[in-house]
């Protein structure tokens, strides 16, 4: 599959263009971004102030949202050829990190949607001779604890997988990592806040982000996160496969 025939699918199954996300969550997690909410901070630490019509022009421009400052409610939208354009950025770093056989950390606060993309990457990468950092499972957070799931760090709580934005467990286990004489990893392939605290804690990182999820593109933009990719990240699972597929041939590991 070809990059225009794959915006052409991430369309057709709204992974991109008029995807679920409403417009008036949009606005309001980049008001509450810049707020500092703790659920919609992602861990990251930005280096200068931003106002929120830098941000909403941010994400016009990384992402795809509607330009019209009037569209206060509706669906919004994502730009495949933006997406498209990520992974192969997204690719262009993964690739040579897996070729040279480095240590990554695998991630994921979305686990009902992007576990599986970050699990075929994992797989993907320790079949071609890189390392799959692997974190000692059970450390507690919140009411539950932490998991590693095909390679992949998830956060389990009463016997189920949770959503969370928190960047606290990435916190808890690059320092789980370091209390045991490990390094931390050379590469996280992550998203929300398992992405933006590496990235702000100065590990190289790769994150995919929704059109409401500012966090990563403003890390992205200072220079902290080094590829955001701009997608809806709760869609049904096995409707990422191609985007795989594709990031894989792209990144040379198929």
């Amino acid at each position: 599959m070809n990059s225009t025939e794959l915006a052409a699918y991430l369309d057709s199954v709204l992974i991109t263009g008029a995807v679920a996300t409403d417009r008036r969550d949009n606005l309001r997690h980049m008001q509450l971004f810049l707020e500092g909410s703790e659920h919609l901070g992602f861990g990251v630490r930005t280096t200068r102030e931003w106002t929120v019509d830098e941000v909403f022009d941010l994400m016009h421009e990384r992402v795809g949202i509607n330009p019209d400052r009037s569209h206060l409610s509706g669906q919004d939208t994502i730009d495949a050829a933006k997406c498209v354009a990520a992974l192969d950025r997204f690719a262009a770093v993964f690739g040579p990190a897996v070729a040279a056989g480095h240590r990554i950390l695998f991630a994921t606060g979305h686990p009902a949607g992007l576990l599986p993309v970050h699990a075929a990457l994992a797989a993907a990468a320790r079949a071609a001779g890189a390392t799959v950092v692997e974190v000692p499972e059970g450390q507690h957070f919140g009411a539950g604890d932490i998991r590693q799931l095909f390679g992949v760090l998830v956060w389990h709580q009463h016997g189920s997988l949770m959503h969370t934005h928190s960047p606290d467990p990435m916190q808890l286990s690059l320092e789980l990592l370091a209390a045991t004489g490990e390094p931390s990893p050379d590469l996280v392939v992550a998203d929300h806040g398992w992405a933006g605290f590496a990235a702000s804690a100065g590990i190289p990182a790769l994150g995919f982000a929704d059109c409401n999820d500012p966090g990563l593109f403003v890390s992205e933009a200072e220079g902290q996160l080094a590829v955001a990719v701009p997608l809806d990240d709760n869609v049904c699972p096995g409707l990422y496969e191609p985007m795989i597929q594709y990031l894989l041939e792209r990144a040379g590991l198929r």
